[in-house]
């Protein structure tokens, strides 16, 4: 009787954990392959706004969504999966971690306008990776620890100086702000950027280029 108790407690806490494991999986392979639902639609949404996608907006998780999303993971030098978990929904914007209320609105507004001032007209990858570029160096030791501090720094941004910083700001680069404050870097860990065409410094040529998108390049 007492084996027969044992061999049963071993079979249900087996059975348990196979469920936990199970449910990990599937807690972080949100949508994938055969998926349905409004989650879809918005993954749809986006990867159509950055330029992957170009199927249909139906919330079906089919193969046009797949490839795009495969596409999308590496360009951003994610495993190329195709499956819309966590760390791939973070870096489209559509996360549901709370990590931008660690921001104020002011905060956000002051960063989208630098976006707009600095990235106007700019892909919107490129957008994304300026504000990217701006939160590494908040959490950079040789920069100031806050997007005003690193914004106005003397010297930090051109836009300060020749009026973009106060023409209207781009919706494109509202939308960017919120996606580098969800984690998407497309910068690779920028620190700095320039545009080759205009740069004159010799020190901002010297530093290691990491990306290259429109016409900045983004380096350490």
């Amino acid at each position: 009787m007492h084996k027969k108790h044992t061999l049963l407690s071993g079979v249900l806490i087996f059975a348990l954990l196979f469920s936990v494991i199970s449910y990990n999986y599937n807690a972080n392979a949100l949508s994938k392959y055969g998926s349905t639902g409004n989650e879809v639609v918005q993954i749809q949404q986006k990867l159509s706004a950055l330029g992957y996608y170009s199927g249909s907006i139906d919330g079906v998780y089919g193969t046009k969504t797949k490839n795009a999303v495969i596409q999308f993971q590496k360009d951003c030098g994610l495993t190329p999966d195709g499956i819309a978990g966590t760390k791939t929904l973070t870096y489209l914007g559509l996360s549901s971690s709370p990590s931008s209320y660690g921001y104020t609105q002011g905060e956000i507004d002051l960063l989208a306008r630098t976006i707009s001032a600095e990235a106007r007209g700019e892909p919107y990858e490129g957008q994304v990776a300026v504000g990217a570029v701006i939160l590494n160096r908040v959490e950079h030791p040789s920069f100031p620890n806050t997007i005003a501090g690193v914004v106005y720094q003397n010297g930090a941004f051109s836009c300060m100086d020749d009026g973009q910083f106060n023409q209207p700001v781009y919706e494109t680069s509202k939308r960017a702000a919120i996606d580098a404050i969800n984690g998407w870097d497309p910068s690779g860990g920028a620190i700095y950027y320039y545009n080759p065409v205009t740069a004159t410094s010799k020190w901002i040529r010297s530093r290691q280029i990491i990306a290259t998108i429109g016409k900045h390049v983004f380096c350490l």
